[in-house]
């Protein structure tokens, strides 16, 4: 019932720009919590940035000042914007739709990459 879908994904050079797109169904989608998570090989899946129902948001150390998360409940859907795109960005991508921690749904990934 409940499906959520990550896009916008690609490769793009240092200092370059992305904006990834979370799209929900099935589920209430102001009621939710959006959180942007990333996780490259060979290290911890992190926190990257989260945005509530209500508009509040929070961004990890390492993307603040780069990265701006939103949401647009009309269409159900929450983007990450990215810029000045960094080769330590490179990760798979996921978004999570919460309202707690026993409602929560996981995307299937968008693959960034910042390559040269």
């Amino acid at each position: 019932q409940v499906q959520v879908v990550e896009s916008g994904g690609g490769l793009v050079q240092p200092g370059g720009s992305l904006r990834l797109a979370c799209a929900a169904s099935g589920i209430i989608f102001s009621s939710y919590s959006i959180v942007w998570y990333r996780h490259a090989p060979g290290t911890e899946r992190e926190l990257v940035a989260v945005i509530g129902s209500g508009g509040t948001t929070h961004y990890a150390e390492s993307v603040k000042g780069r990265f701006t998360i939103s949401r647009d409940n009309g269409k159900n859907t929450a983007y990450l914007q990215m810029n000045s795109l960094k080769p330590e960005d490179t990760a798979v991508y996921y978004c999570t739709v919460a309202r707690d921690s026993r409602n929560s749904y996981w995307g299937q990934g968008t693959q960034v990459t910042v390559s040269s």
